[in-house]
């Protein structure tokens, strides 16, 4: 079978928000430059090749695939901002507490002042001189302690307002931000569309069949069981997934992706060079790396109504930093007869502990986010004695390679930024080329 496919479910890549968009913005440009160079021609003579138009469509839809990412990541980065457990919201939370401490102080401080002043009035005629000297000295005592902790509250009342606006400049930011990415994936998904037309019309025109898409599979699920909710730095845990084929057809080869990607507690320093995964099943036992691809080797054939598991081990470096971190799993599959298609990716959320942490025996399981793909409407019957190969990836690193056709990128958050439930769009595409699949 001579194909050329590309079929990416959205797993993460380590990457920021502003360096995916920094990206995307060459991209669009070159794209729609591209797609304005082959699409605008006019007469016979200047008429654009299919293969012209081919290049432009592959243009416009790395245009998108990296606005796509973009706007994954500023989805997660503004759930990070409007966090309550933002590091400015909660400075922002502890100076507000600082000022309404030192609000208090300054009532009590009044209130002594007035109790020394009254004392003062209301010392006898037959007071002694040492006595009114003593109430005095009360007074203007009060009276300092009282000038003291208005300047404390004044002092705190700024702070507070100052830590206040700088979580709300964050948020306003984080906001633009999603706005900007919203807006290029709009305009990245307008020249897509508008390369993929011009290119199926003059496949017409030629007589040329138009090539098929992958398609989105809700049906094919992956879960993930055995996954702590908490990890920790310098540990191996083992896990598993649970690919599910929930049509009523055969797949003829299916590959479940796997990938892990956190920050630390500060939610911007990216550390996924910090986990490393395997995989392997009792057919095939030797554990194998899970490489920049981030698929845990092919399952070759899952039949109708089956699933087979693929056992996996993840360790994660001692020198990773406390953080908080999101395991996306997905499957994709492709057919001899060439239809291919698959799964949106599921989100599991965890927190990363510093090495030599205690985790309880009974800390519960990651769970999967919101958005997690509805199951099969046939409850999968037994199971499927089937073999992952090899997936000739053997470097183990889940850190970002670089790639022309970025994925997706979900900066983790602190707290309950890490529970969106977005899940990232299934985007797949396939193309006929002279390579083998």
């Amino acid at each position: 079978m001579k194909i050329r496919r590309m079929l990416a479910t959205a797993v993460v890549a380590a990457v920021t928000t502003p360096a995916v968009l920094l990206s995307v913005t060459p991209a669009l440009a070159d794209a729609k430059a591209s797609v304005a160079s082959v699409t605008q021609q006019g007469g016979t003579q200047d008429k654009p090749s299919i293969e012209e138009l081919e290049k432009a469509a592959e243009k416009a839809q790395k245009a998108y695939e990296a606005a796509e990412a973009a706007q994954q990541a500023a989805r997660v980065v503004l759930e990070a901002a409007i966090s309550d457990d933002a590091p400015l919201a909660v400075a922002a939370k502890a100076a507000k507490q600082e000022a309404a401490t030192a609000a208090t102080a300054k009532e009590n401080a009044d209130k002594a002042l007035a109790d020394a002043k009254a004392a003062l009035a209301a010392l006898p005629e037959t007071a002694t001189a040492e006595e009114k000297a003593a109430a005095e000295k009360a007074v203007t005592d009060a009276e300092t302690a009282a000038v003291s902790a208005a300047d404390a509250k004044t002092t705190a009342d700024e702070k507070a307002t100052a830590a206040g606006t700088a979580r709300d400049d964050a948020r306003v930011a984080a906001v633009r931000e999603y706005g900007k990415v919203q807006n290029a994936l709009k305009e990245a998904l307008k020249e897509k569309e508008a390369a993929d037309k011009a290119l199926a019309d003059a496949r017409d025109e030629a007589g040329e069949p138009e090539e098929p898409s992958c398609v989105p599979e809700n049906k094919l699920t992956t879960v993930v069981n055995g996954l702590p909710s908490k990890l920790v730095a310098g540990s191996t845990t083992d896990f598993s997934v649970r690919v599910t084929n929930g049509t009523k057809k055969t797949m003829d080869a299916v590959s479940p992706s796997v990938n892990f990607h956190a920050t630390d507690n500060g939610g911007y320093n990216v550390i996924d060079d910090a986990f490393h995964l395997q995989w392997s099943t009792a057919a095939s036992p030797v554990w194998k790396n899970v490489g920049a691809d981030h698929k845990a080797g092919s399952i070759s054939p899952l039949k109708a109504g089956t699933h087979a598991d693929v056992k996996l081990r993840l360790k994660i470096d001692a020198k990773a930093p406390a953080g908080h971190g999101v395991a996306f799993v997905a499957g994709e599959y492709v057919n001899n007869d060439e239809s291919c298609g698959g799964n949106f990716s599921t989100e599991y959320a965890f927190g990363l502990l510093p090495a030599g942490s205690a985790v309880d025996d009974d800390v519960d399981d990651a769970e999967p986010g919101e958005t997690t793909p509805p199951t099969s409407d046939n409850e999968p019957q037994g199971g499927s004695s089937t073999t992952p190969e090899d997936s000739g990836d053997d470097d183990g690193s889940l850190a970002s390679t670089g790639s022309s056709s970025p994925l997706p990128q979900v900066a983790a958050a602190a707290g309950g930024a890490l529970a969106l439930g977005a899940a990232a769009l299934f985007t797949v595409r396939r193309r006929r080329s002279n390579s083998a699949v």
